[in-house]
């Protein structure tokens, strides 16, 4: 029997289990994982308003690999060995026939003061504290910004700090406070959210121009302090900061010499192939992968990775080369909590939808399907 470990506990992680358990019913799985669950954290922009408490988006997965057979090891990585045949953790070592790297990104966090920023992506913790922060705060400042990894700038994640800065505005008309607010958007970029497309960034700065919201824009950052955003062009106030590092890869990468991109991600062929390693694979936020460079760091991508890198594991194990390949697709919904903007993208199109109520029950109908899988 071949046996498979899997790295991570994310979109990509999960994703592959479906798809392995699908194609080879009698694989024997191991999942590497923290907590045996799944934060899904694209509802995140929805813990200030109240929307979601934030524990409503944790995901018990004990059921779920009970009934996809995984055997979970609750622990994290820390080494590589045998080739990639042993996959080293903190609950000893966990040998395997092919490995499947998806234990997702993170954050860097080396600007001056960054620890006076709360990054929202980092969990249900972070949520939360927004929300208790603003719900303290009688008025004043809150600033919301992206940047991305400088020798990689594809690995970033920008599109939720859209999603919380119209949330907010909402949230605060809502509860008729918004004139005791001044809202602020910043990022090094100038054309922020260009990997949508150069319509939905016209529509986007539209928008914030539309809601009265601030943008610091084309100017590198120098760091933060508690009151305080600071560029190389300006200084301005900030009571509440909210921020999303660039990406880059694995601590635990470190310790292995797997190959890796000029930003410290996991290198990857069109097949989602680790090159040197034999039977190692990458999904998801952990790999670098060829592509254009609007490809999107998301869950609908790292789904699609995964799925073909189970195929070609599986593909190598039956002796066949491996010849899955993922399409390259962005597809989002600007959220603001009453509305959104549909964004689609591929390598032939670029569909931009302005607002509408629609599409925010859209993505709530999408939540609600994705996660009955799991529960």
């Amino acid at each position: 029997m071949q046996r498979v470990t899997i790295v991570g506990s994310g979109f990509a992680a999960l994703t592959s289990v479906i798809e392995l358990r699908k194609r080879a019913p009698d694989v024997e799985i191991t999942l590497v994982s923290r907590r045996p669950e799944f934060v899904y954290y694209p509802g995140l922009i929805w813990v200030p308003s109240g929307l979601r408490t934030g524990d409503d988006l944790v995901i018990d997965l004990r059921y779920f690999f009970e009934r996809m057979k995984v055997r979970h090891l609750a622990g994290e990585a820390t080494g590589l060995k045998n080739g990639g045949r042993l996959l080293e953790t903190t609950h000893g070592s966990v040998e395997n026939d092919g490995l499947i790297i998806a234990s997702g990104g993170r954050f860097i966090k080396k600007l001056p003061g960054i620890e006076h920023a709360i990054v929202p992506c980092e969990g249900v913790v972070a949520a939360k504290e927004i929300r208790d922060r603003v719900r303290a705060m009688d008025g004043g400042h809150i600033a919301m910004g992206f940047a991305g990894n400088p020798n990689e700038p594809s690995s970033m994640r920008g599109g939720p700090i859209f999603e919380f800065l119209f949330g907010m505005d909402y949230q605060l008309r809502r509860e008729k406070r918004r004139d005791r607010f001044n809202l602020h958007f910043f990022t090094p970029a100038e054309r922020p959210g260009n990997r949508l497309g150069p319509k939905a960034v016209d529509g986007l700065l539209a928008e914030m121009a539309r809601r009265g919201i601030h943008t610091h824009l084309g100017h590198k950052l120098k760091g933060f302090s508690e009151t305080k955003v600071m560029t190389e062009a300006e200084e301005f106030d900030a009571d509440l900061i909210l921020f999303m590092p660039g990406l880059t890869g694995n601590a635990w990468f470190d310790d292995t010499d797997l190959p890796r991109s000029p930003g410290g991600l996991l290198q990857a062929d069109a097949q989602c192939r680790v090159p040197g390693f034999e039977r190692v694979y990458v999904a998801g936020d952990s790999g670098s992968f060829p592509g254009p460079d609007w490809m999107p760091k998301q869950g609908h991508m790292a789904d699609l990775q995964a799925r073909a890198a189970a195929r070609n594991l599986l593909a190598e194990f039956a002796g066949q080369e491996p010849k899955a390949g993922f399409r390259v697709e962005l597809i989002c919904i600007v959220d603001t909590n009453d509305s959104g903007m549909l964004v689609a993208r591929n390598e032939k199109f670029n569909l931009v939808l302005p607002s509408m109520r629609l599409f925010h029950w859209l993505k709530r109908f999408f939540e609600w399907l994705y996660l009955r899988r799991y529960r």
